[in-house]
């Protein structure tokens, strides 16, 4: 075992669950204080649309800087170089998607979901239902990832290897982000969000300096000693290829995520939800500036963290740590500030693992409660707080599926598993979104082909991808990096299947129109006038 290694289980685990738990605690009492206005839908779906756009900007980035971004990129860097970094590029660029294309004319035109834009101009309980299904298989492929980062992460604070173990762990973030989306609604969900995205920003900015400090602040200096450590191989990571470039199937591989990264966000659903917390579309826009800014230098952060962390623990101590190529940022603080430093610096991790799955909670079930239960069940007639009462149960049961799924995935690239969710949404969200708020003809059959279309070919892609089964098992770790060990079914020869399943669920909602009568010209203007404008827009609802 490397010195290193020995550290991590020499790190002191009292300091580590104590930082964590106050951050609970002091969560947890902010939560409850924002609860106690929460008393309609609006109030537990969009927080009475009380934010400013810097707030919402800030609870934003605090959403979108999941477990992916801080300790799967990180990782990705140290171990791939340049390939890794091109996570964090997709991620970004993808926000000018949402910014140019849908967050001001989401604003106007919808309430709480993003069932209420489909089923503006469209029949309203099929197109819900579908919008429904979509939000939570998003949702859940989400949520995974979120907690496979919770998993290891607590595996290299605690030196837990057991895997039955780590699923207990995994159980208790569950819980806890239960607790706060049944408490707390949207507005202590958004308050946990700004919280800690200003934590995670201020915590990679010390980091980032200490690394650099250790080089004389001289970025080159640290690209040679990542190289340095890498030994032979140290100099892929400098350049394109390491991860993506050894052949033409990984080459598309690169293409296909690159796609997902880039279109994904634009239909991720509880990005999309927080552009209803805000109380008129300008302030949207400037949400969206604000996030895209501070995404932007968190993202250049992690370019210095993994680089860093190639250079000071090395590829081979990371991956032979208990969370794997997520303990890059751990080990790095580790080896930067001692105990100490990995405490907080894990602490600010698991929250943002925690601030994720209660805003990814809380949109599944308000999708569930609003498009299914209140206008597809109730047909629109819903007594006065069942729906928040069904979006309340409905969270119970998301955070025990998510558990469950957790304690799947668990050992997972977390980054890796997020791509598969952009993939997700960019086939079954993106395209039905973008025709409905811009495709005159656009209509039911076709929203409704886009979506299930969408959503079977990516799924189905993803079952029967090397992602799934029947990668080569690496001599180092003696384990196959598929999510199922020691089986092999895959047929589809990509890791991420948005070079396919995008295009196709493009095509399904064209072809689903055009062999459809139906033509709702009038609506569509309405629509229209009020997406551009405004006019008859949500409005705020708290003084």
């Amino acid at each position: 075992m490397s010195t290193l290694a020995a550290g991590v289980e020499g790190s002191n685990p009292a300091l580590n669950i104590g930082i964590f738990a106050a951050f609970v605690v002091i969560t947890l009492v902010i939560v409850f204080r924002a609860s106690r206005n929460t008393k309609t839908a609006s109030d537990y779906y969009a927080a009475g649309r009380a934010f400013t756009g810097p707030q919402n900007g800030i609870a934003i980035s605090g959403d979108y800087l999941s477990a992916a971004s801080f300790l799967g990129i990180a990782g990705a860097i140290a171990i791939y170089g340049y390939d890794g970094f091109l996570y964090s590029i997709g991620f970004l660029v993808a926000w000018l998607v949402a910014l140019l294309l849908v967050a001001e004319l989401l604003r106007n035109t919808g309430k709480f979901t993003m069932g209420d834009v489909l089923a503006f101009r469209m029949k309203q309980r099929p197109v819900r239902a579908a919008a429904a299904v979509s939000t939570l298989v998003v949702s859940f492929f989400y949520l995974l990832a979120q907690m496979a980062g919770a998993g290891g992460l607590v595996a290299l604070l605690l030196g837990i290897e057991g895997k039955a173990a780590q699923s207990v762990v995994i159980a208790v973030v569950g819980v806890i982000m239960i607790a706060y989306v049944l408490i707390g609604g949207m507005k202590g969900t958004t308050w946990v969000q700004i919280i800690k995205a200003a934590l995670l920003i201020v915590g990679t900015l010390a980091m980032t300096l200490w690394v650099l400090g250790k080089y004389g602040f001289d970025f080159s200096s640290l690209l040679q000693g990542a190289v340095d450590k890498a030994g032979k191989a140290g100099e892929a990571l400098l350049g394109p290829g390491k991860q993506y470039g050894a052949t033409g199937t990984s080459k598309l591989d690169f293409f296909s995520l690159g796609i997902a990264l880039v279109l994904g966000t634009a239909g991720l659903p509880h990005v999309l939800m927080r552009f209803y917390t805000v109380p008129t579309a300008r302030e949207a826009r400037r949400s969206v500036v604000w996030a895209i800014v501070l995404i932007g230098v968190f993202y250049l952060f992690t370019l210095v963290l993994g680089y860093g962390a190639g250079a000071l623990v090395g590829p081979d101590d990371i991956k032979a740590a208990p969370g794997g190529v997520n303990s890059a940022a751990p080990l790095l603080a580790l080896n930067l500030g001692g105990p100490v430093l990995l405490g907080l610096i894990s602490a600010i991790a698991f929250a943002t693992i925690l601030a994720v799955v209660a805003g990814l909670t809380i949109t599944a079930s308000a999708s569930f409660a609003h498009d299914v239960y209140a206008n597809v069940v109730k047909k629109g007639k819903a007594a006065a707080g069942s729906e928040v009462r069904v979006a309340r149960i409905t969270a119970v049961v998301i955070g025990i599926v998510a558990i469950l799924g957790g304690i799947l995935a668990n050992g997972q690239n977390v980054a890796f598993l997020v791509a598969l969710a952009f993939a997700v949404a960019a086939s079954a969200n993106l395209p039905t979104i973008l025709y409905s708020l811009f495709w005159k003809r656009f209509n039911t059959q076709g929203a409704l082909w886009s979506i299930y279309g969408g959503l079977i070919v990516t799924i189905v892609l993803i079952v029967f991808s090397p992602a799934v089964s029947g990668k080569p098992i690496d001599p180092k770790t003696g384990k196959s990096t598929s999510m199922l060990q020691g089986v092999d079914f895959h047929w589809f020869p990509l890791d991420n299947p948005g070079l396919v399943s995008i295009p196709v669920a493009f095509f399904l909602g064209w072809l689903g129109t055009v062999l459809s009568k139906e033509r709702n010209p009038e609506k569509y203007a309405e629509m229209e006038v009020r997406a551009l404008t405004g006019a008859g827009a949500e409005k705020a609802t708290q003084h």
